[in-house]
């Protein structure tokens, strides 16, 4: 019999299951079998993890290797996948015991049933899970209620298991065939999110949608309520940006990701947001402060001071805070010899840790993650909006962090057609952030999903297909990073942060139609005309060298960085779509 779970049998190992258990019974069961779980002064729970980011590198789809072309990441032949596999049955059923959680990605018609399976050491991740997932209470029909669980997915996930022969000792291995998925040495909680999100991707591609990786919110203007959707990779400002306020009412809806189908219908995936805590303050994002220093919270990788609190700006730890934190730096894989060096003063932090806080390979430690996240149920959010009635798609965007010397991505771009929105959105620019782990410089993602598992090629057709039934639908991009450098060049005058309050009113603007645009010469989209008397308001707002940085190169003495700059991005950008075989009218319509 193949060890390749079906959906067939519900409870496919012979193990005792302890299903949907309360919260308090998750809380219990995490402090006595999960590693580096944190009492925090809150009374919420905070697990640290040995991996700190999502290891995309590390996820296999299963497929002969001839077929490696038809999919947007790495494959695994059938026999290796299945040894794998065959390793995680025996696994399970010598640890005896799994948390198994059943519940729904979405509401409505379009809801899709998962089962996640954790072993107890994991605990923390089946409390996280639980709280994103939709009880089968909200998603069941009382005839379906009535009837056995039958899900659609399957997660397994064993953090104890090495995936032998596998780099690292971990294995992410995707079986679309039967739609599941084993996270085999990995106890970051974003494998389980995105292990169940990733089939999502297939499933809602094989009937005719796309899911995006977005935010998206109610916004209501002029007494009419419309949708905006966020796209935008990890650290962008997805989850930010959905929760600021424009219009005479603003109601989050999703944070994370949404499908879109045919005439602008979406539906929805998450019962609630896993937000990042990196720089987090109660003024500037009351909503998640409120929710992650809430009793019911989980939480993951922030770093909690002696006294239980929460230090949102960690990175360098002194030698007191590494002896405070010794046993949980060990074991969560810290090199225990570079640890016990530090510690000696036989090496000092700036020996191994540059001035933008990137440590060397094995002194990771030293610097506290930026991707520490929390976890904020849905009926935690005010003003969340109904779930059970979402209102028609009319704005759709990118959010683009750039960073760098040369970063010189306008404030708020609007799209001037399809196909120039649809050579965009398939770009994903940004700069690689904290989420990426150690990795830094701009990076580009198609649709800014790094969870679709097909030829990423196909995304823009279909992207395509959809806008062609969405008429007055709005597409824009915006920044939220720099002009023209970088936090360091900030401090020195040289650089200038796009801010949270500069984001809300470049929204406010485009959605209430307040700004005059213009169309920019070089890349053909449209871009703020900060002359215009009609953007006034705006400029009061937002400095004119953030709606086009233009105006701040020329002002440093830099346009011939500029110049250089805007034939680099066309060339990359051409190079790019044609790597993916897009069609000729999108790479025109990006590159002229």
């Amino acid at each position: 019999m193949s060890p390749r779970l079906t959906m067939d049998v519900l409870h496919p190992y012979d193990v005792t299951y302890i299903t949907n258990p309360t919260q308090e019974e998750l809380r219990k069961l995490a402090l006595e079998h999960t590693p580096a779980m944190i009492e925090t002064s809150y009374g919420n729970l905070n697990k640290i993890t040995f991996n700190k980011a999502r290891k995309a590198a590390l996820t296999y789809v299963i497929a002969p290797e001839s077929d490696a072309g038809l999919y947007s990441g790495k494959v695994i032949n059938v026999e290796s996948a299945t040894c794998l596999i065959e390793g995680v049955k025996e696994y399970v059923e010598k640890q005896g015991t799994l948390i198994d959680i059943q519940g729904y990605e979405g509401l409505g018609p379009r809801a899709v049933g998962v089962q996640w399976l954790f072993t107890l050491d994991l605990t923390n991740v089946a409390a996280m899970q639980q709280i994103l997932a939709f009880p089968r209470e909200m998603a069941e029909t009382p005839e379906q209620l009535a009837r056995p669980y039958k899900p659609t997915f399957r997660l397994v996930m064993v953090p104890g298991l090495e995936a032998k022969g596998m780099p690292g000792g971990q294995a992410m291995i995707v079986d679309l065939e039967n739609f599941s998925t084993y996270v085999i040495g990995a106890d970051y909680f974003g494998e389980s999110k995105k292990g169940a999100l990733r089939m999502l991707n297939e499933y809602t591609y094989q009937r005719g949608g796309l899911t995006l990786h977005a935010g998206a919110k109610a916004v209501t203007i002029g007494g009419r309520t419309v949708t905006m959707a966020i796209l935008g990779l990890s650290g962008t400002g997805k989850t930010t940006t959905t929760f600021s306020k424009q219009g005479e009412v603003t109601r989050p809806i999703q944070d994370d990701m949404v499908t879109l189908w045919p005439g602008g219908e979406i539906s929805i995936t998450e019962n609630g947001c896993f937000a990042k805590t990196y720089g987090l303050t109660r003024e500037a994002e009351p909503v998640i402060f409120d929710g992650t220093v809430n009793p019911s919270a989980w939480t993951e990788n922030i770093y909690v001071n002696p006294d239980g609190t929460f230090d949102f700006s960690k990175q360098r730890l002194t030698v007191e805070e590494v002896k405070h934190y010794y046993d949980i730096l060990v074991v969560t894989k810290a090199v225990k010899e570079n640890v016990d060096k530090f510690l000696q003063g036989e090496v000092k932090i700036d020996d191994v840790v540059d001035e933008y806080n990137i440590p060397a390979d094995g002194w990771d430690f030293l610097i506290w993650t930026q991707n520490g996240r929390s976890i904020i149920p849905m009926k935690a959010i005010k003003d969340a909006a109904d779930l059970h009635d979402i209102p028609p798609l009319k704005f759709m965007g990118i959010l683009n962090r750039d960073e760098g010397p040369d970063a010189a991505y306008p404030g708020i771009i609007r799209f001037v057609s399809p196909e120039q929105a649809g050579g965009y959105f398939m770009l994903g620019e940004t700069t690689k952030t904290s989420a990426a782990g150690k990795e830094r410089g701009r990076t580009r993602s198609p649709f800014t999903q790094p969870f679709f598992p097909r030829h990423n090629g196909l995304q823009p057709k279909r992207f395509a297909e959809l806008v062609a039934t969405m008429p007055g639908v709005v597409c824009w991009s915006m920044n939220t990073g720099w002009i023209g450098g970088d936090a360091l060049d900030v401090k020195a005058g040289k650089a200038l942060k796009v801010k949270i309050r500069h984001s809300s009113a470049m929204l406010e603007a485009m959605l209430t139609d307040e700004v005059a645009w213009k169309t920019d010469p070089d890349f053909g989209y449209e871009i703020v005309d900060v002359d215009d008397p009609r953007s006034a308001a705006l400029v009061e707002k937002v400095p004119r060298e953030i709606l086009n940085p233009v105006f701040f190169f020329e002002k440093a003495g830099r346009m011939n960085e500029y110049r250089t700059w805007v034939g680099k991005m066309l060339q990359e950008r051409r190079e790019f779509l044609l790597k993916y075989e897009v069609t000729p009218d999108i790479i025109r319509a990006v590159c002229g």
